[in-house]
């Protein structure tokens, strides 16, 4: 697991660590020292740790213009020992939402298992997300987790699965990715409505 970098090719576009708006602003990175694990395995150290021990996360890109975030995710999502969704939401949903994102993009191809616990936290993101127009849009995720996510109605939340299982986004800008999602999710609620 310590070979799994975040994706890196749009550090020219955004850093969380420079904007003065995200919650990991001021981090500092080692590219030599691996000191954190989850459980007995090192990961690189440009994840960033937001308390949870299972899960950890890069924003690949904010634009606060348009509102959305580009989230990447590595590790086990444990919301039935560690309350992972809890954490995200009051450490890193909560602040970028107070700047005004309301539109999240998050990448899980990383993400090797999920374990529910209950949805308050998936339903509280969702409203606060729906009140301004936004969504949550689960990109690349596993089957096996989308299926375990599904088993609970986490569904009922996230827009997910599809042409958002198969979207090869690292060829793509974060604009390119974003309109591509936002048609997506826009076909599917023009379709429900």
């Amino acid at each position: 697991m310590h070979t799994l970098e975040p994706y890196f090719a749009w550090r020219n576009h955004y850093i969380a660590s420079d904007d003065q708006r995200s919650p990991f602003h001021g981090r500092q990175y080692s590219e030599f020292e691996y000191s954190t694990k989850i459980y007995n395995y090192f990961i690189h150290p440009q994840w960033d740790s937001f308390e949870s021990q299972t899960l950890f996360c890069k924003i690949l890109f904010v634009d606060y213009e348009e509102r959305f975030a580009i989230i990447e995710f590595i590790g086990e999502w444990n919301d039935c020992l560690f309350n992972d969704v809890m954490l995200l939401k009051r450490e890193v949903i909560d602040v970028l939402m107070a700047e005004g994102i309301n539109r999240f993009i998050l990448i899980g191809e990383n993400i090797l298992n999920f374990h529910f616990g209950d949805d308050c936290y998936y339903e509280e993101w969702f409203d606060e997300a729906m009140e301004e127009d936004g969504w949550i849009a689960l990109l690349n995720f596993r089957e096996h987790v989308l299926d375990d996510m599904k088993s609970i109605d986490l569904d009922s939340y996230f827009v997910l699965g599809g042409e958002l299982s198969e979207i090869g986004w690292r060829t793509l800008t974060p604009a390119h990715l974003f309109e591509r999602i936002d048609d997506c999710v826009n076909k599917r609620l023009g379709l429900i409505g």
